[in-house]
């Protein structure tokens, strides 16, 4: 068991339904009320729902990036932790609601839930991520699951922004609408300890929003629109351009850049006395003196003081020896093998011999350098969206049942998106459709840096991207739902051969149903006209 004891949640009241499952080993429990250590954070308000809804254009949905933090391991499947994941009490079990009632129909392949989509978020640089995530039965029909790295930061210690839930997500496509993230629900052993066995996030989301069109305007219908807008830049040649210019001024949609010079180091530095006479004369090409990082042995021997006049610096990095952690001295000491690495290593030891610190220190030298510029011509054009009000989430998706406690040995599928390559560079997923596994939970492998000791796991074979997707138990294919029973935590390459081979789930106990039944009694209110 994990050393700090395992917190059992008491009830809050509320309107959902525990009820057990036909011909299956599942019983009732009492409601629980929040854990005193679960945390709720917001995570936008009512009024910016509709900007962020409109920032994840089709363009940004598909180029967005999986996000890989803390989300792969490759880790031996160890007997030990066959009886660790341990029910905390009764078992439990909230019926699912399906889409409105309907059904999917009798097909040979397995249907797809629509409650199953992507979830998106901008990460801590500023980078568009996206996990998997899934709609799950509560009150006001506004709950999302999917795993707390996929929401939030414990680097940053705080959500990650412009979170969305897109069901059904298809190739860009948002057929049921986004729903933006309003709260969500995490616990402290997460959020404080980064205890994976406890990656799971509720999150509650505002109603959908539908984007009902992208329309071109004018410059000054954009500077004057209030709803989400954005300007795309369209390269044109420099005969369009001048008749832009000619047409609109100076100050019309049309403007110029510059690309990023081509760089040339101009020979030794004491030639250039040359090159700087040279752009003198032509008054084009220029010469700029610039720093390039070398190895400490041509540090060493470069000149300094003066020469033909001008002076040429050798300098070390301003922060000069810099300690490093061993775990990026590892990684250097192999990239400087490679040629891919100038800086100086160095290890210290302690009087036994054993390495106690490690460090880099950086060279550089300044030369002059020789820039050609190519002048690139863009033509800016202005874009708004147009939006609309696309209804509860579980109106228009459903949601899946939620259960905990349960044994171990049960058959569930699990969905999600995979798209990363396995370890030996095979990529079998494209990340723009849904996949599914269906297999037998069991204990998954002890996985002691990311404190998961009681996680459970199924044979599958996806890779990252499938963070957040739905364990589920006893699914429908006819009606699209199941109960929850985990979210995919981890991806585990269990063999060390270089490929996942099993996915991990936290396991569902009383502390999660808390959380869960928490989140599930929460309003997050109507959008704003």
């Amino acid at each position: 068991m994990n050393p700090r004891a395992k917190r059992l949640v008491l009830p809050l009241g509320g309107a959902l339904v525990v009820t057990s499952m036909i011909g299956a080993s599942f019983s009732s429990a009492a409601q629980a009320a929040p854990d005193p250590d679960a945390k709720t954070t917001a995570l936008t308000s009512s009024g910016n729902a509709k900007a962020i809804a409109g920032y994840w254009t089709a363009s940004k949905l598909k180029g967005a990036t999986t996000y890989l933090a803390d989300s792969t391991v490759s880790a031996k499947l160890t007997k030990t932790g066959a009886t660790r994941a341990a029910a905390d009490g009764k078992p439990g079990v909230v019926a699912p609601t399906g889409e409105g009632g309907k059904t999917a129909g009798v097909s040979k392949n397995l249907n797809l839930p629509i409650t199953v989509g992507k979830v998106f978020f901008i990460d801590d640089k500023g980078k568009e991520r996206w996990c998997s995530g899934s709609s799950v039965q509560s009150k006001y029909r506004n709950l999302v699951a999917t795993a707390a790295h996929c929401v939030y930061d414990t680097d940053t210690n705080k959500p990650f922004s412009n979170f969305v839930f897109i069901p059904g997500y298809y190739q860009g496509k948002a057929p049921w609408g986004i729903y933006v993230g309003a709260k969500v629900n995490t616990h402290d052993d997460f959020t404080v300890y980064e205890d994976y066995d406890y990656d799971y996030a509720f999150v509650n989301v505002y109603n959908g929003i539908k984007q009902t069109g992208v329309k071109e305007v004018t410059a000054s219908q954009y500077a004057a629109t209030k709803t989400f807008k954005y300007t795309e830049d369209k390269a044109i040649s420099q005969a369009e351009y001048e008749k832009g210019i000619e047409k609109y001024g100076e100050n019309g949609p049309y403007w110029k850049k510059s690309a990023d010079p081509d760089v040339q180091t101009v020979g030794k530095p004491a030639d250039a006395q040359k090159y700087l006479e040279q752009y003198v004369k032509d008054g084009r090409n220029g010469v700029k003196l610039t720093a390039v990082e070398v190895v400490e042995s041509a540090y060493k021997a470069a000149p300094s003081g003066l020469e033909n006049g001008y002076k040429f610096e050798r300098f070390s990095d301003e922060k000069g020896r810099v300690a490093i952690s061993k775990e990026q001295y590892d990684q250097l000491v192999k990239d400087k093998a490679d040629g891919k690495v100038l800086a100086k290593l160095e290890a210290t030891k302690d009087a036994n011999g054993h390495e106690i610190a490690w460090y880099k220190t950086q060279f550089f030298i300044k030369k002059w350098v020789k820039t050609s510029v190519k002048e690139l011509y863009y033509y800016t054009r202005f874009f708004v969206v147009t939006l609309a009000d696309a209804g509860r989430l579980g109106d228009n998706v459903g949601g899946q049942g939620f259960s905990w406690n349960q044994k171990l040995g049960k058959k569930v599928f699990t969905f999600g998106y995979p798209t990363a390559p396995h370890l030996d560079g095979d990529k079998p997923y494209s990340g723009q459709t849904q996949k599914w596994c269906y297999g037998t939970t069991a204990a998954a492998p002890v996985v002691s840096e990311y404190k998961a000791q009681e996680q459970q796991a199924i044979k599958c074979a996806f890779t990252p991207g499938a963070s957040g997707g739905p364990f589920l138990l006893q699914y429908k294919s006819s009606k699209r739902t199941g109960y929850l029973n985990g979210v995919v935590s981890l991806t585990v390459d269990s063999d060390k051969n270089g490929r996942y081979d099993r996915v991990t789930t936290p396991y569902f106990n009383g502390d999660t149903y808390g959380i869960y039944k928490y989140a599930a009694n929460l309003w997050t209110g109507k959008l704003p006209a």
